[in-house]
């Protein structure tokens, strides 16, 4: 791709607004498609366990390769349902980066585990050498984390679960539609989670989450504890929990799947202008695998000088945002795991240098070239 029509000189220009995420343009997109959904599901006053919800799980475990998908609240309800169905108990411990969304870790907490942190690489995936080095006679499984739609190196991964006894959960969230060598995200572990977050590639206009499994006993089992432990109206078989997807949140979300393959190429489309235009001498960015087909839920790079130039894109009018600035093992919440500074160097050399840059499917090649340039004049005129 040719990056030159897009470029300019480093003047001054209008100022352009680029959000960073823009769903006042999805609903402008699909309001005459969208609309109508809404208004037959409150007409037909089928609120929850609707039909929409089971086509919905048949598509996506469809889309993915996988025997069943189970709709839930949220991504977080899929990874805490995913460690009980598979025996995660009080005590054991599950390996897992410390660079991803809280959700992953108070997953773990959440059944009574231990989470145990393995450090990342430099595409901010957790790295399988670490994995290996955290294991100790009380690990249990291993939840790698998909970080930014990039899925992680799952065959080394699968490898260590495999000599180790181990079972993996994905954490899919935000990799739904990636693949790495012609597999589908979440099809490559025992169970792979996805967020339907409004933020999300596939999202809901609400929360959401599905959970996916080649495992006849874990879906059956996720059914019952989305729907407080009951095999039926009247029979309870365990305690379980309220983590129903709404019949109209799986209307919409049929349709937004319908779109989903056109919402990747968009950003993928966007992103390799990002690759072309941004100066690599001042923006560290990973680049594409051969064996994957990363979905950009984000783009991140990692830049000096982070914060002011996350200013100067703001004055630029452009919305940027970071993707964490305080890595999982430093929260208030973990102190209870006696973790430190210092403990996990790659992760936190890059939570001070990474910026999400937007990337979302109504982001314009011009929009993405004045990102680019913005940033590009960020260093030429501050000299770094």
């Amino acid at each position: 791709m040719s990056s030159q029509p897009l470029l300019s000189t480093m003047r001054a220009e209008p100022i352009r607004q680029v959000p960073y995420v823009n769903l006042p343009a999805q609903f402008a997109e699909e309001r005459e498609q969208l609309l109508p959904l809404v208004e037959h599901a409150l007409a037909a006053g089928d609120h929850v366990g609707g039909e929409a919800v089971a086509l919905l799980e048949k598509e996506v475990a469809d889309m993915c390769g996988v025997r069943h998908v189970v709709a839930l609240n949220s991504g977080t309800d899929a990874l805490m349902f995913a460690l009980v169905a598979l025996g995660i108990r009080a005590g054991d411990e599950v390996i897992t980066p410390p660079n991803s969304f809280i959700a992953s870790t108070s997953a773990i907490v959440h059944v009574g585990a231990i989470p145990v942190f393995a450090d990342v690489g430099p595409d901010q995936n957790i790295d399988p050498a670490a994995i290996e080095r955290a294991i100790t006679s009380r690990t249990k499984a291993i939840m790698p984390v998909h970080l930014t739609g990039r899925v992680c190196e799952m065959d080394a991964i699968s490898d260590i679960a495999r000599r180790h006894g181990l079972r993996i959960v994905e954490d899919a969230a935000q990799s739904i539609g990636s693949t790495y060598h012609g597999r589908m995200s979440g099809a490559l572990g025992d169970i792979g989670c996805f967020s339907l977050h409004p933020l999300k590639n596939l999202n809901a206009a609400g929360d959401g989450g599905l959970l996916a499994t080649n495992d006849d006993g874990v879906a059956e089992r996720v059914m019952r504890l989305r729907n407080h432990g009951m095999s039926d109206r009247n029979t309870v078989v365990e305690f379980g929990f309220v983590s129903r997807l709404d019949t109209m949140q799986a209307a919409i979300l049929r349709l937004r799947l319908s779109r989903l393959a056109d919402v990747v190429a968009r950003r993928r489309r966007n992103a390799a202008l990002y690759r072309d235009l941004l100066d690599r001498r001042h923006v560290f960015f990973p680049g594409e695998r051969g064996d994957t087909v990363d979905t950009y839920h984000t783009f991140v790079v990692q830049v000096d000088h982070r914060d002011a130039l996350k200013t100067w894109l703001a004055d630029q009018g452009i919305g940027t945002a970071v993707h964490y600035p305080v890595p999982i093992h430093l929260q208030p919440a973990a102190a209870r795991f006696g973790y430190r500074i210092g403990d996990f160097p790659v992760t936190e050399a890059q939570a001070a240098r990474i910026l999400t840059l937007p990337v979302n499917q109504f982001a314009t090649p011009e929009d993405i070239a004045y990102v680019a340039r913005q940033v590009n004049r960020f260093f030429e005129r501050t000299r770094i």
